[in-house]
């Protein structure tokens, strides 16, 4: 019996050192969720109501927010379930479908946020081409492309993890991942290795050079402009540039913790530290764009207002 569980199953040690601390913890935890849901869903609605705002800038940032529901739903309920429990067991199929989810989700922010810097450098650097090159059509295309690429990407290597023989079943993180499955490995991980960097350059790195790319041919344009011109630009910039550099900060310590040994360090930060990527960008996107933009915050404040009479 034991045995089969060993196979069967990997166990969370992080929750271990949790503690009393699990309730104050489940408490707030709740509550983070409760928010993300509700302020990326009055994003979403937002958008979607308003046809003023049927335009591609807010369409990617709808699709933003939807992905953080995507990705907060892949995590929380089952972390908040973990919180109250006394075991931390995890099923090898539901390890690899919360991998699955949790790395679709960081890699449709990376995607996601890379087509909305190639809008940004269209509007900016080439107004006049601007509708020619946005069309429906050419949207679909991005959104399309954004969706299917990481996903095809993400699902190849969940199954070569899949399918290898393992020595252990104790992932050192508070929810699955696919470096800490693969250094169970009771064989070779070439190819693992290989396959992951292969994947981490097309849904990271390439996005990322493309984003500053886009940003320096931005700020190229911008350099012989008007101070007026310098405004707008940096109004409607700003808000995308804030979540690009968040994230990239967020997704380099959760890389970084990754080849960390955590139990080396404090429980209770660890955990903190763990829960970054799925808590920060989730929370902060919203506020980002809600507050910084002010057709958005426009149409937020009189949804409000509205539903107060």
């Amino acid at each position: 019996m034991e045995n089969d569980t060993v196979s069967f199953y990997f166990n969370l040690t992080m929750f271990v050192n949790i503690g009393h601390y699990r309730y104050p913890a489940f408490i707030f935890c709740l509550l983070i969720y409760s928010f993300i849901l509700s302020a990326n869903l009055v994003i979403i609605l937002v958008i979607s109501r308003e046809k003023t705002l049927h335009e591609p800038m807010y369409l990617f940032i709808a699709l933003l927010s939807f992905n953080s529901l995507y990705g907060s739903t892949g995590f929380f309920p089952r972390f908040l379930i973990d919180l109250l429990s006394d075991t931390h067991l995890i099923s090898r199929p539901a390890c690899f479908i919360q991998i699955y989810t949790l790395y679709t989700y960081a890699s449709y922010e990376m995607t996601i946020l890379g087509i909305m810097a190639y809008d940004r450098y269209v509007a900016i650097c080439h107004p006049l081409h601007y509708h020619r090159k946005m069309t429906s059509k050419t949207l679909i295309k991005l959104a399309t492309m954004a969706g299917i690429f990481p996903a095809f990407l993400i699902i190849l290597c969940v199954s070569l993890s899949a399918r290898l023989p393992l020595c252990g079943h104790e992932i050192q993180k508070i929810f699955c991942a696919n470096w800490n499955v693969v250094k169970l490995s009771c064989v070779t991980t070439v190819v693992n290795n290989i396959y992951g960097m292969l994947t981490a350059i097309a849904t990271v790195f390439l996005p990322l050079f493309y984003v500053l790319y886009t940003y320096t041919q931005i700020v190229l344009i911008c350099w012989t402009k008007s101070a007026e011109f310098k405004g707008k630009v940096l109004q409607r910039c700003l808000p995308h540039l804030l979540s690009f550099v968040i994230y990239s900060l967020v997704a380099f310590c959760d890389v970084a913790l990754t080849r960390y040994n955590l139990e080396e360090t404090n429980p209770f930060v660890a955990v903190m530290l763990l829960l970054e990527i799925a808590i920060v960008p989730p929370v902060l996107n919203p506020l980002v764009y809600g507050l910084k933009l002010p057709e958005i915050r426009r149409h937020i404040s009189r949804m409000f207002s509205w539903y107060k009479k």
